[in-house]
């Protein structure tokens, strides 16, 4: 395997037999994004039928889905679970002027094009594909395969990780598990189960993250906010906690360059049930004693990653907690209908740092940033703190130990209601002050509102972002629900100031 730079980025791999084709067929189709074209060129009975068929029954979760070739009928359409897809045969078109008649350019813009005879739309396809073009060796045998993969524009780096995915597998031997893609989160990050030899784990292909254009001085986004740019931090505070008797997966296997894991499966039961999803009340009070247990413990600031690689947790500054409150000035009030003036803004990020000054003196803990029901896993056959499975915790930060309790008992995913809210926040300060005399529970119970409503408020933020930028709607449903829980917070004493302003500035409108 090798990677050029001719006209895209390729690598070409030999297809020995069924099974090496059905290998980069899981390549293919676990890289697949909604909106992608697929191209399969090659002379007649090279395969390219063979090669979009199996792609397509991977795709559904069905080995034995009818999958006919659309030669006659020119295309052919699927719902599949992550997207639609349209299967053409261009070989019975005389030219690209006919491609106008297949409706190609009309097609909901998530549909996957999975295209063979790409050569037919010459000067119509887009600038941003993935082209397979499979070759025949007959004197190799009539199963052989030569298969060139190669990344045209935006796709040529999805090809680089896809051929670099695969040299890490070979080296972990993984090469031959069965793949699955799991569902995404909002983020860039990609898992996969694997299972080999009846033992199933995780693949987290998670490529290093873009830095953004700068925003404060000569800082990104991502760099104000303290968001991590590689799988270091994860694999840090993952062996870390570990170590502190905590359930986070264990590193199986890393590639530190290109942010490949293969993770410990810790299962898919989770701390919510029913339809819609719901707080299991004795998981949550498991999740808030796992919190209790990490905020008693000394927690170091530097983290091993590897002999002679270390990592720094950032502190949760105050222009970070306020860099994210503005994520509402900059997407939330736009998508409600609203506009932002310099001087909302002025009182807007005047207000917020006044009200952090408490927070900025809380002694600092561990703040795994995103501890809600998401990222938490209910495991029945362990004991004690390790009932609870702690997921995504690679933009951990050195902050106050109220972050991740608001993060729990204000799920973002989920309606907590206030009476569990209040009884696990009692509980949680109970027991605070029953290990240490000292813990002062009216200053506690503030900076919980603050940092409740200061998330609340970034995560408005960030689900119109999604929706706005990225076409990810789906998050939209939630934000009744963080506008809800903002309005719990906002009550407190404290935020007399803030709750006018919001009352002021914010739309009412929050039914999306």
């Amino acid at each position: 395997m090798h990677l050029m730079t001719s006209g895209g980025t390729s690598f070409t791999l030999a297809l020995e037999n069924e099974q090496a084709t059905l290998r980069l067929v899981v390549d293919i189709a676990n890289a697949l994004e909604p909106g992608d074209m697929v191209t399969l060129s090659g002379d007649l009975g090279a395969g390219k039928t063979t090669f979009a068929r199996a792609l397509i029954r991977h795709l559904a979760a069905n080995p034995t889905i009818p999958v006919p070739s659309p030669t006659f009928t020119l295309v052919q359409s699927y719902e599949l679970p992550r997207f639609p897809l349209l299967h053409a045969d261009l070989y019975r078109l005389s030219g690209p002027e006919e491609l106008a008649e297949l409706g190609l350019d009309d097609l909901p813009e998530e549909t996957v094009v999975l295209m063979e005879w790409p050569d037919r739309a010459n000067g119509r396809l887009p600038a941003d594909r993935i082209n397979i073009a499979l070759t025949l060796s007959p004197e190799r045998g009539l199963d052989y395969r030569d298969a060139t993969v190669t990344g045209y524009g935006a796709h040529a780096k999805r090809v680089e990780r896809i051929a670099a995915l695969r040299d890490f597998l070979d080296r972990t031997g993984y090469a031959d598990a069965d793949r699955r893609r799991m569902q995404g989160d909002a983020s860039t990050r990609v898992y996969e189960q694997i299972f080999l030899n009846g033992k199933s784990a995780i693949l987290m292909n998670s490529p290093r993250r873009a830095d953004g254009p700068p925003v404060r001085g000569n800082k990104s986004y991502s760099a104000v906010a303290h968001l991590a740019e590689d799988v270091k931090p994860f694999v840090a505070m993952a062996n870390g906690l570990r170590e502190r008797g905590f359930s986070a997966p264990e590193i199986l296997e890393a590639d530190l360059d290109h942010g490949f894991l293969i993770l410990e499966d810790l299962g898919s039961e989770p701390v919510v049930a029913g339809t819609p999803p719901a707080p299991i009340q004795k998981r949550y009070e498991a999740a808030v004693d796992t919190l209790l247990a990490l905020h008693e413990l000394w927690l170091p600031e530097v983290l091993p990653v590897t002999p002679g690689i270390e990592h720094v947790i950032p502190r949760y500054s105050l222009d970070a907690l306020l860099i994210e409150a503005e994520l509402l000035l900059d997407w939330y009030i736009p998508f409600a209908g609203g506009s932002v003036s310099e001087s909302m803004r002025t009182m807007f990020t005047d207000l917020w740092r006044g009200a952090m000054l408490p927070v900025l003196t809380t002694e600092p803990t561990w703040v795994l940033r995103d501890y809600h029901s998401p990222n938490l896993l209910w495991l029945p056959e362990r004991e004690g703190i390790q009932h609870v499975g702690l997921l995504d915790f690679q933009d951990a930060v050195m902050g106050p130990p109220a972050y991740d309790l608001a993060s729990l008992l204000q799920d973002a995913r989920v309606d907590v209601p206030e009476a569990m809210e209040l009884s696990l926040l009692t509980h949680y300060c109970r027991t605070r002050k029953y290990h240490n005399p000292h813990f002062q529970v009216a200053p506690f119970a503030e900076t919980y509102a603050i940092l409740a409503a200061q998330r609340a408020t970034k995560i408005l933020g960030i689900f119109a972002r999604l929706n706005l930028r990225d076409g990810k709607p789906q998050y939209l449903r939630h934000i009744p629900r963080i506008w809800g829980y903002l309005q719990r917070s906002l009550t407190h004493p404290s935020l007399a100031s803030l709750q006018a302003w919001y009352h002021a500035h914010v739309p009412a409108n929050q039914s999306s």
